[in-house]
């Protein structure tokens, strides 16, 4: 299907970006907070997609290659947020996956997630990938452009700053 689509054919095309759309949404949710500038970011990945198909060299799986392109939407839109003053809490709805069962785990998680947001740019990269994306260091080490001992080295920096925090 991506051959065909970069060969020109727009319904294969059409049917990539159908097949992609949710977990680029999904994506661009998870990591700027909320469903607005989701779609946004979403409609941005897709226009960008349009026009970085071709570069497309299949060395690694499409949806990864995706996915970065839908994370450097995501720093873009955050720089652009810097840039006219805004405060761009890009992580503000990241929650754990599964039901906090009380009100002080809750809290708990809420502190933990409010650190991580805190968080050197690659280290909470790194920790929202392995713990949010549930990513393996290698598919993380992909996603960020390093090795996957880079990756493990950024999660174990993150823990430690987030254990004096915490």
């Amino acid at each position: 299907m991506v051959r065909r689509a970069q060969n020109g054919d727009a319904e294969a095309f059409a049917e990539l970006i159908e097949d992609q759309y949710d977990r680029i949404y999904r994506t661009a949710w998870r990591w700027c907070g909320n469903g607005h500038d989701a779609e946004d970011i979403a409609q941005d990945v897709c226009v960008r997609l349009g026009a970085a198909l071709q570069s497309f060299d299949g060395r690694s799986a499409f949806s990864r290659w995706v996915y970065r392109i839908t994370l450097n939407m995501v720093r873009d839109w955050q720089r652009a947020g810097r840039r006219r003053g805004a405060h761009v809490d890009a992580y503000a709805e990241i929650a754990p996956t599964e039901e906090a069962a009380t009100q002080e785990d809750a809290a708990t998680s809420s502190q933990l997630w409010a650190a991580v947001r805190n968080l050197p740019e690659k280290q909470r990269d790194a920790v929202l990938l392995v713990y949010a994306e549930e990513m393996s260091h290698a598919q993380a080490a992909e996603i960020m452009g390093i090795k996957e001992a880079t990756v493990s080295f950024h999660v174990h920096e993150a823990r430690k700053t987030l254990r004096g925090l915490l």
